[in-house]
C-alpha cells in the first residue's frame, strides 16, 4: 500500500495542462466499469479507481435501473480513455473509498486531459463534492455550469427524467 501511494502522489494543481504536474503516467486503464470507475493497472496490480469530483447516470449498478445517459456516459469514457491508455492518476486527502476504490483524478497521458473535468464538460457527468477531497471542487463546478447552461450532453437529453441530483 505505501508503494502505491508513493507511485501516485505526484500531485499537482491543473485541469489539462496548466499548472498541472508534468510527471509522466503512473497507470494504464485495463478497462471502464461505467461513466465514473474504471479498472487501472498500478505498480502491476489491477485496481478499481473512482473518479472522484464526479457522479454519472447508473449504468451498470445492481439492483437500479439503468438511468438516462448512463450508458452514453460510460461510452464516452471509453473514447476518452481506452483500454491500454496511459494515465496519470492523482490522489487527494482520502485514497479510497468504503468499498475499497481508489479515489482518483485522472489525466490522459500524452495531452495531460483531465478526464473527470472532461466528463462534467461534455455534459456526461455531474460534479459532485467527496469530502474530504475537493481539490478541484471550483474547476468541476464551473464545468458543470457551462455544461448545464448550454444543455450539453444529459443536460439537454435527460430533462423528462433526469438522473440528478440524487
Amino acid at each position: 500500500m505505501l508503494a502505491l501511494g508513493a507511485a501516485l502522489l505526484g500531485c499537482g494543481e491543473g485541469a489539462g495542462g496548466a499548472g498541472s504536474d508534468a510527471s509522466g503516467p503512473n497507470a494504464t486503464v485495463v478497462r471502464i466499469v461505467d461513466g465514473d470507475t474504471i479498472v487501472a493497472r498500478v505498480d502491476g496490480v489491477d485496481e478499481r479507481v473512482r473518479l472522484i469530483g464526479i457522479d454519472t447516470p447508473e449504468s451498470v449498478k445492481e439492483d437500479s435501473p439503468v438511468e438516462c445517459y448512463g450508458p452514453e456516459a460510460s461510452t464516452h469514457l471509453q473514447e476518452l480513455i481506452p483500454a491500454g491508455t496511459p494515465v496519470r492518476l492523482e490522489l487527494d486527502v482520502e485514497p479510497r473509498d468504503k468499498y475499497n476504490r481508489l479515489l482518483a483524478y485522472v489525466f490522459r497521458s500524452g495531452d495531460d486531459l483531465f478526464v473527470n473535468r472532461a466528463m462534467v464538460l461534455d455534459g456526461y457527468a455531474a460534479a459532485f463534492v467527496y469530502k474530504p477531497n475537493v481539490t478541484y471542487t471550483a474547476t468541476l463546478a464551473d464545468a458543470a455550469r457551462t455544461a448545464k447552461s448550454a444543455g450539453t450532453g444529459l443536460w439537454g437529453a435527460c430533462t423528462a427524467n433526469p438522473p440528478f441530483p440524487r
